[in-house]
């Protein structure tokens, strides 16, 4: 790969942190004023009550930045295009949970059969894609044994499904502190525009140093203490960039390793889910994991800072293990 495509990649990392930098303060008003408030749960943590109507549905802001991006970098092919398209129409689902909740105050939001209808339907669209287009057929590769490769056969394509369900709702779960989802989710996209940087799948990188420098930007106004939440609209996006990324890379056995943050999150609440209506007991002080730390004395920001280096230390591991 040429330098001057190394460049390409890099500037796409800093316009899409100027973009998401710059016009984080100046949509503010905008959510405030069109009242899409967060209601905070009241049988969290007694210190979130104070963010109850901390404008939510920020996730636009990334969206916006990575959308741009993508468009300035001329780089157009259908590796890049399918990647963008997924991420939104993940957080197409998520903006219409957002929506329901928020704007026209259905505190249920979209019903969960709506939901997996919806992510089914898209990451079915994702499998059947890289089914037909990647080289390496129905394989995936296995970590840590670079001469090994895992075929799945008529498997693949119902993997892959699970996969990307898997991560864009443990994704979602993750996004439950001040700039939590989203310095985590910078780590693990610099990951993978590094990993697709290394395979050659160039334009991949430059949708994935997007997404990186949009999360990066966003914490201008996202983290401690938050002056906007992200909401489903920008987590289930960043799922989908991160699921995407994953599959067209071939590198779906990894995520559990990079992203061992999103799947903490969400076996904790299958942990507590199945705890207590089989034994009527709690194995964590309350789900998803974060909050437990929480309750256990650990300041909101030192929860952040632990998950966010163990990511950084699990995304070395996982550059070794490829």
């Amino acid at each position: 790969m040429s330098y001057f495509f190394d460049f390409k990649i890099i500037l796409a990392f800093i316009i899409s942190f100027g973009i998401a930098y710059i016009i984080g303060p100046m949509l503010l008003p905008m959510l405030k004023k069109l009242k899409f408030g967060q209601t905070i749960r009241e049988d969290g943590p007694a210190s979130h009550l104070v963010k109850n109507g901390t404008p939510t549905m920020g996730g636009i802001i990334f969206i916006i930045s990575v959308v741009l991006t993508v468009i300035i970098s001329g780089r157009y092919s259908n590796e890049i295009w399918f990647a963008l398209s997924f991420m939104l129409l993940f957080g197409l689902v998520g903006f219409l949970d957002d929506y329901i909740k928020v704007v026209l105050k259905r505190s249920l939001g979209l019903r969960a059969y709506q939901k997996i209808i919806l992510q089914f339907l898209f990451a079915l669209i994702l499998a059947i894609y890289q089914k037909n287009t990647s080289p390496m057929g129905t394989q995936l590769i296995v970590p840590f044994f670079r001469d090994i490769t895992l075929d799945l056969g008529i498997l693949y394509v119902p993997f892959l499904v699970f996969v990307i369900i898997a991560i864009t709702n443990s994704v979602n779960l993750t996004d439950g502190l001040d700039g939590l989802a989203s310095s985590i989710t910078f780590v693990v996209a610099t990951f993978f525009t590094l990993m697709a940087i290394y395979t050659g799948y160039g334009h991949l990188a430059i949708f994935m140093a997007a997404v990186s420098g949009g999360c990066v930007g966003f914490l201008r106004v996202n983290s401690f203490p938050a002056k906007v939440f992200m909401g489903d609209t920008g987590s289930m996006a960043l799922g989908g960039a991160v699921a995407a990324a994953a599959v067209i890379l071939n590198l779906s056995l990894l995520v559990p390793i990079v992203g061992f943050i999103y799947f903490a999150e969400s076996l904790s609440v299958i942990i507590q889910v199945f705890s207590f209506k089989v034994f009527k007991k709690r194995v964590f002080k309350m789900s998803p994991i974060h909050h437990h730390f929480e309750l256990s004395g650990w300041k909101e920001t030192k929860v952040v800072k632990v998950f966010y280096l163990v990511t950084i230390v699990l995304c070395f591991i996982g550059i070794f293990a490829i």
